[in-house]
């Protein structure tokens, strides 16, 4: 079974960075590219980043039922297109999800089988510093984001694996890892497994002995 990583942060918490450094290193991993109804950032791309649509298309994938989550966000709407995972599952992929943390909370009880991961930021005035580099905002939604990775904070208790991401090699390393245990699951690892069992006269029973 392919790997389904879930990787969530706050705002400013360097997740997107992360995320193309590990899919850098991790060329057979698909990335689920979003949907989201904000205006588009210089340096973004439609279908790369983010796929960019309106307010009413938005609405028509909600009662279509093409999303597996979606939330809103600073007044925007995000959301993960379910052909993402399907076509990736079909093909034997592992395909990484870039999600808000209100939509990885939901999105956690429709794939329970997925691998989460919080990011963090080593401190809040980190945190701070960084959202203020990237210049998006004015001081007002600055603040505002603040006050949003205060009460998102909390939800790391939820997740499978958390990443401080101090140091970004390391951080990026740590996720590679965690990917690449995920990977190594028994529950993924079965089919190669069991022909190597069957060759051996061994059940794929815990408590089973060597059969005769």
């Amino acid at each position: 079974m392919p790997v389904a990583l879930v990787i969530s942060a706050p705002s400013g918490a360097g997740k997107t960075t992360l995320v193309k450094r590990l899919l850098a290193l991790e060329p057979s991993v698909d990335f689920a590219v979003s949907v989201t109804t904000r205006p588009r950032r210089r340096m973004e791309a439609d279908g790369r980043d983010y796929r960019f649509v309106t307010e009413d298309e938005f609405t028509g994938m909600i009662e279509r039922d093409e999303l597996l989550e979606w939330a809103g966000v600073f007044g925007n709407r995000y959301g993960t297109p379910k052909s993402a995972l399907d076509s990736a599952r079909r093909r034997g992929r592992d395909i990484l999800l870039d999600i808000d943390v209100q939509g990885a909370s939901s999105l956690i009880g429709r794939v329970p089988e997925a691998v989460t991961v919080f990011v963090l930021p080593p401190s809040r005035q980190v945190h701070e510093s960084r959202l203020r580099s990237r210049s998006t905002e004015d001081e007002g939604s600055l603040r505002t984001r603040l006050g949003e990775a205060a009460a998102e904070i909390g939800w790391c208790m939820q997740f499978d694996h958390v990443v401080i991401n101090e140091d970004l090699d390391e951080a990026v390393a740590v996720l590679q890892s965690i990917l690449v245990a995920a990977r190594a699951r028994l529950s993924r690892m079965m089919p190669r497994i069991l022909p190597i069992l069957k060759e051996f006269g061994v059940s794929s029973r815990p408590d089973a002995e060597v059969l005769t």
